[in-house]
């Protein structure tokens, strides 16, 4: 093979590479669409807009903070400390690598994949807190999530440098535990001091189901999620001129991510129908469960397996939403069931299925003792930080709306806009089961 020949493979590698991550970036972009129509269905037709732009404003305000501080710490933290070591100094905001360079055309596009998944923590945090969380006070604790703590446990768990693969052989390769599983613990530690909202549960504790004004729309963000998942799941590979290799290095392939996303997928919907006696909101969500379920080792599970923990897992989370009921913990979208639960479930079962098998070179291999010890990080990063930061902003009166302003519908004080012109639509109507609900905001026995 002639040098120039050579020259021209190698271009064409770079190339190819770096296309790969423009389009994870842009199907990534699908998942805060599709959260965007998942939180508007879920929420009553008095806070759609407030709910809509609280979407925006989390998107702009991490990605923002991301490049000045998210990426940097990926960098600086992998051993458990901050370090200035050179890929840190090379991740600062200031450094010829964090804009136009010719010589490196990698980082903006490594960068751009890193920040649509701290977006997506944002998004995760998001629908749980609707209808009633201040704006200010809501972009303070995503900007905290988005590019700070989430970013920590991925440096510590999900950099091939991490101190959990290198001591423990820690092994997520789908992001279930340093994304969602973070995010989800996060959102259990804003919602136990945001509380619920007015006329949720019954002075006797008994919840009280408040409908989703446009359930179809919901559905329909979910399965733009759903899309937007193969975008995501794209940036947790590595793709060079050798082929793909999982987040860690480990040799892979996108087959092996094919067969277990939409063996996971179809689990969990199935699994979550059956389990909620065919809910749509609990069935819909099941195909995300699914997938969170089998994430952290969908590189290695034989598909038929990831269809048996993914059934399971989306059995599973029906009852943790009752759970949560049980709590007085008020989940608008079942955040917390669905990314916390799974995130916690996925790192335990790879652990399970797993355990012995050879790690990345040089690194001890997977055992659950180490998917244990990290599920036990990533769940106390998640929640104690983000629950002491919005305990602090609802001493401040940051944290909650007032509850007349909340009776009325955010839409009304925070968006200089109608989103429906022509009539408000209904928001709720009597369940099948007899449980009390709410229509147009007053409660019908």
């Amino acid at each position: 093979m002639t040098p120039e020949v050579e020259d021209a493979l190698a271009s064409m590698a770079a190339v190819n590479n770096e296309f790969f991550y423009w389009m994870s970036i842009a199907l990534m972009m699908l998942i805060h669409a599709g959260f965007l129509a998942y939180e508007i269905g879920a929420s009553r037709s008095k806070n759609v807009l407030a709910t809509a732009m609280k979407n925006l404003l989390a998107f702009a305000t991490i990605v923002a903070s991301f490049f000045f501080v998210g990426w940097f710490l990926y960098n600086a933290m992998p051993s458990g400390f901050l370090e200035f070591s050179d890929a840190a100094k090379a991740a600062l905001p200031w450094s010829d690598n964090m804009g136009p360079n010719t010589d490196d055309p990698a980082s903006g596009i490594f960068w751009g994949a890193f920040a649509l998944f701290a977006a997506t923590t944002g998004s995760i945090m998001s629908g749980a807190v609707l209808e009633r969380i201040r704006t200010s006070g809501f972009l303070i604790l995503t900007v905290f999530v988005g590019s700070v703590v989430w970013i920590i446990g991925a440096a510590w768990g999900w950099h091939g440098a991490g101190w959990m693969l290198t001591k423990l052989g820690f092994h997520d390769v789908g992001a279930a535990g340093c994304v969602h599983m973070i995010a989800g613990f996060a959102a259990l530690g804003i919602l136990i001091n945001l509380g619920p909202r007015i006329g949720r549960f019954l002075p006797d504790g008994t919840a009280v189901t408040i409908r989703p004004h446009n359930l179809p729309l919901t559905m329909l963000g979910l399965f733009l999620i759903f899309t937007g998942f193969f975008g995501f799941l794209m940036g947790c590979v590595i793709y060079g001129p050798t082929g793909y290799a999982t987040i860690y290095g480990s040799p892979t392939t996108l087959s092996a991510f094919a067969f277990n996303t939409l063996m996971g997928m179809v689990g969990g919907i199935i699994g979550a129908y059956v389990m909620s006696r065919g809910e749509p909101f609990w069935t819909i969500s099941g195909g995300l469960a699914g997938v969170i379920a089998v994430a952290a080792g969908m590189d290695l599970y034989h598909p038929a397996l990831t269809f048996v923990i993914a059934l399971v897992g989306g059995g599973l989370v029906p009852f943790i939403g009752k759970l949560l009921d049980k709590m007085k913990i008020d989940d608008v979208v079942g955040a917390v069931a669905v990314h916390a639960g799974m995130g916690l479930y996925s790192v335990i079962m790879a652990g399970v299925f797993l355990a012995g098998y050879p790690n990345t070179d040089g690194n001890p291999s997977i055992s659950f003792w180490g998917q244990l010890v990290g599920a036990v990080v990533f769940a106390a990063l998640g929640f104690f930080p983000t629950y002491l930061l919005s305990l602090l902003l609802k001493k401040a009166g940051l944290l909650r709306i007032p509850p007349e302003v909340e009776e009325q519908g955010l839409d009304l004080s925070e968006v200089p806009a109608t989103p429906y012109p022509e009539g408000i639509p209904v928001t709720a109507m009597r369940s099948s089961s007899g449980t009390a609900v709410l229509v147009a905001g007053e409660e019908v026995k």
